[in-house]
């Protein structure tokens, strides 16, 4: 299926985006989390730092999000948590877009670093974090289930630069 729009607007997700977001996580193999973690992140703190990008074009068949992160301050950190982009819409800009958008949100919050794990056998992800600035850390063994995977940890300072956008 080819895009039918690249122009998009990024907002905070609410409960009625989580039949789409789960729908998105779980074509794109992250770790499932579901309805009810969603559900119950929304009513939290860090509800700000759930994030949508919803399509601007009517015509889209799949009722409009391209894409989502959602993201944790806790002490002066950011922990990014997932990012997902719709296949259809990936290699565009969007994935960096809804992480420079949560990042500035996190450093609003008062986070002083951005921490994240990726699969070892994630390169493409591994590279948008490292066109972010992301470096690599650590290596967590056995992090990921379903299939089994290590994750490399990686980290990025937000006092480094003034503005993610």
């Amino acid at each position: 299926m080819s895009a039918p729009a690249t122009n998009f607007v990024i907002t905070r997700m609410t409960e009625h985006d989580l039949l789409e977001v789960v729908e998105i996580e779980e074509r794109s193999g992250l770790s499932r989390w579901g309805w009810a973690a969603y559900y119950t992140e929304l009513q939290g703190e860090n509800r700000d730092l759930m994030l949508i990008a919803r399509l601007t074009s009517s015509a889209a068949d799949f009722g409009g999000i391209a894409g989502y992160v959602v993201a944790r301050v806790s002490a002066n950190e950011l922990h990014i948590n997932n990012v997902a982009v719709r296949e259809e819409y990936r290699r565009r800009g969007l994935g960096l877009d809804l992480l420079s958008r949560v990042m500035e949100k996190g450093k609003e919050l008062g986070a002083r670093t951005a921490i994240l794990e990726v699969r070892v056998g994630n390169s493409a992800a591994q590279a948008l974090y490292e066109k972010r600035g992301f470096k690599a850390i650590a290596r967590r063994s056995n992090y990921y289930s379903d299939p089994r995977e290590d994750a490399v940890v990686m980290s990025l300072g937000l006092d480094l630069e003034k503005s993610f956008s």
